[in-house]
Formats: C-alpha cells, sequence, structure tokens
C-alpha cells in the first residue's frame, strides 16, 4: 500500500455537493504511476519503489536514464519519483499504480511548483505598506531603510528584500478529496493547489 501518487493539475473548476453547495476544486489527473524500480533495506538502506509518470519522447531523454528506463521494460517517463513503502517486493516493476488509491473524504498534502512571478518589489513580495503618498514622495515603493547604524554595521541576514517571487515548492495542507474518478484517473481536491494547469503534483495522505 502506497501513501501517495505523483501527477498533474489540469485546472480549477466548481463542484455541486449532494445538498447543492457549490464548493471550488481544483482538478488533478494523478497516475498511472508506473513500477520502474524497487529498492530494498537489504541494498540501498531502505524501502522504496521508484516510479514514473508522464509521457516522454524518447529523443529528449539521455542514454543512461533511457537504459535505466529499457533495463526495466517500460516506456519513456517525463518524470522519476521514489514512493517509500514498507516492503518493495509486495510491489512488481511494471505495475500500475493508479488513483483508486484515494477515497472521498479523505484529507491529503498537495506539494507542487507555485508560479514564477519573476523579480519582485517588497510590496509584491512581502506586503510592505510602501512609502507616503504625498507630492515630493520619493518613497512610494521602496523598502525604507534597511541598515542597522554603526553596529553591526551591515544587513542583518533574513532581511526582506526586493528579489525573485515564486517558483517554489510549495505544500497545502489537510485538503478534502470531494470526488475519485478513477475510470479516468482524475480527483477533485477542495480548494487550490501550487502550479499552474499541467504543473506536477504530489498528493499525499494524511
Amino acid at each position: 500500500m502506497v501513501n501517495k501518487l505523483f501527477g498533474k493539475k489540469l485546472g480549477m473548476t466548481r463542484y455541486f455537493l449532494d445538498e447543492g453547495k457549490s464548493v471550488p476544486v481544483s482538478v488533478l489527473k494523478l497516475g498511472p504511476c508506473v513500477v520502474i524500480q524497487k529498492k530494498t533495506n537489504k541494498k540501498e538502506g531502505y524501502n522504496a519503489i521508484q516510479v514514473g509518470f508522464g509521457t516522454q519522447k524518447e529523443g529528449r531523454m539521455n542514454k543512461p536514464l533511457l537504459g535505466h528506463l529499457k533495463s526495466a521494460g517500460e516506456g519513456c517517463f517525463a518524470h522519476l519519483r521514489e514512493i517509500e513503502v514498507e516492503d518493495s517486493d509486495s510491489f512488481e516493476v511494471g505495475q500500475e499504480i493508479k488513483s483508486d488509491i484515494f477515497n472521498v473524504g479523505d484529507v491529503v498534502h498537495v506539494s507542487g511548483i507555485s508560479k514564477g512571478r519573476g523579480f519582485s518589489g517588497v510590496m509584491k513580495r512581502w506586503g510592505f505598506s510602501g512609502g507616503r503618498k504625498t507630492h515630493g514622495s520619493r518613497s512610494h515603493r521602496i523598502p525604507g531603510s534597511i541598515g542597522c547604524s554603526a553596529t553591526p554595521g551591515r544587513v542583518q541576514k533574513g532581511k526582506k528584500l526586493p528579489g525573485r517571487m515564486g517558483y517554489q515548492r510549495v505544500t497545502i495542507k489537510n485538503l478534502k478529496v470531494v470526488d475519485v474518478r478513477p475510470e479516468i484517473d482524475v480527483v477533485l481536491v477542495k480548494g487550490a493547489v501550487p502550479g499552474g494547469p499541467n504543473s506536477p503534483v504530489e498528493v499525499r495522505l494524511v
């Protein structure tokens, strides 16, 4: 039994519950994840399975990775991930793990890469209020003073400054599964998850 699955975010829509209430949901296409390799405690020091998901053209893969996949007897995959398991011998190379491991009402953590916002100032990146809006002001959107006078005479580590925003791994916790459609490998979770359409996600049971 595995406790997580990989896939991609298709987008967002609304879902009507049985009582007629409309809730925002993220549509996730999870799996099928194909077992590529089994890792054992005796050889690698831990029990896990390596899975592949997403299609990829053979010409876009390097030879070592192509040989690794061909030794498993499977096709080409865009992503390879590991899932830690209690007993890797209970899985077979080539076995497919599908979205039916999730059930309606399950609580999951969803991880993904957030949308990149590029170089952003402190108002957008950190929510600073900015300077005065009056005539003659020259500090409308700047961070203000960042120094520490004579002691210690430098900018403190971790100071909130302008810089690249987004494109980071983000985990949204405790999202509820509202619908599972295993025939098309789609899972609907309540709320928003990181990333844009077709970005990879990891869904983990709590």
